[in-house]
């Protein structure tokens, strides 16, 4: 048996109500972990949480919000933040890792962007994870040890053009894993980044509009070496073995999860 050693163990999993969280928020619940999901749109949040309930209740204790919860909380809020781990840490004791998921695509020429389109980008997508890496660190730190998933692009390593600003954000994200790697692994507190390509996602069925999301995947995947869009569900399934006891000795590392598309390793 493969087991991952996730059981009972504390994840803070950002922008978790859709999508790539929402699925890796089910593969931690399934792993036996105790999640906590946040989001902006607190009743969209809150109706998240109860669907996962239903679809993991076999596997949730007689309680299940011992297993996952929800806590509206925009990550841009330096306040929010704050109250957000501490919310966590109350009810829990503590977070052993956190993924660092939320963050929308932006993408446009150089030419077409304003300053506060750079500040509101900088700060969902580098500074929500400065903030709430600062904050859970404490906690791993006591707790013996931790992981750090900061959810990135292969933009981030070769931005193609009218990528601006998501590539240079996602470069310094990954600046900032190698970084944080460095500073904590001898408290053995692990922090990597997952480079995705294109994974099915609610951006994209927001974007196909009227269209039917299947027949944009099908565009999309002539793109992909591969051959197909990945799915949200394989994005999860690493996250949670990278934050698993069979991944003890990979920190500092950032992963294309993209079907082939990134130019570089």
């Amino acid at each position: 048996m493969f087991d991952l050693g996730l059981d009972d163990k504390v994840v803070l999993i950002t922008g978790g109500s859709d999508g790539l969280g929402r699925a890796t928020a089910e593969r931690f619940v399934l792993e036996g972990a105790k999640v906590v999901i946040c989001a902006r749109r607190s009743e969209h949040l809150f109706q998240v949480v109860d669907e996962i309930r239903k679809h993991t209740m076999e596997h949730l204790d007689k309680d299940p919000e011992k297993k996952i919860v929800g806590y509206p909380s925009d990550v841009t809020n330096p306040e929010d933040c704050v109250s957000l781990v501490s919310n966590i840490k109350s009810k829990f004791g503590g977070i052993d890792f956190l993924i660092n998921n939320a963050g929308a695509s932006a993408a446009a020429r150089l030419e077409n962007l304003n300053e506060s389109d750079w500040i509101a980008d900088f700060n969902l997508k580098v500074m929500a994870a400065v903030r709430l890496s600062k904050l859970v660190i404490p906690s791993m730190r006591a707790r013996g040890g931790g992981c750090i998933i900061n959810a990135s692009i292969g933009g981030g390593k070769a931005p193609a053009s009218e990528t601006l600003p998501t590539s240079v954000m996602r470069s310094a994200g990954l600046n900032l894993t190698k970084s944080l790697a460095n500073e904590f692994a001898s408290e053995k507190i692990r922090v990597n980044a997952i480079c995705i390509g294109l994974i099915k996602s609610m951006q994209w069925v927001r974007r196909a509009g009227n269209k039917n999301p299947q027949e944009l995947y099908s565009d999309l995947a002539k793109k992909i070496p591969l051959g197909r869009v990945g799915e949200a569900e394989e994005y999860a399934d690493l996250v949670a073995f990278l934050c698993s006891e069979r991944a003890t000795f990979i920190t500092g590392t950032a992963i294309n999860l993209d079907g082939g598309m990134c130019p570089v390793v």
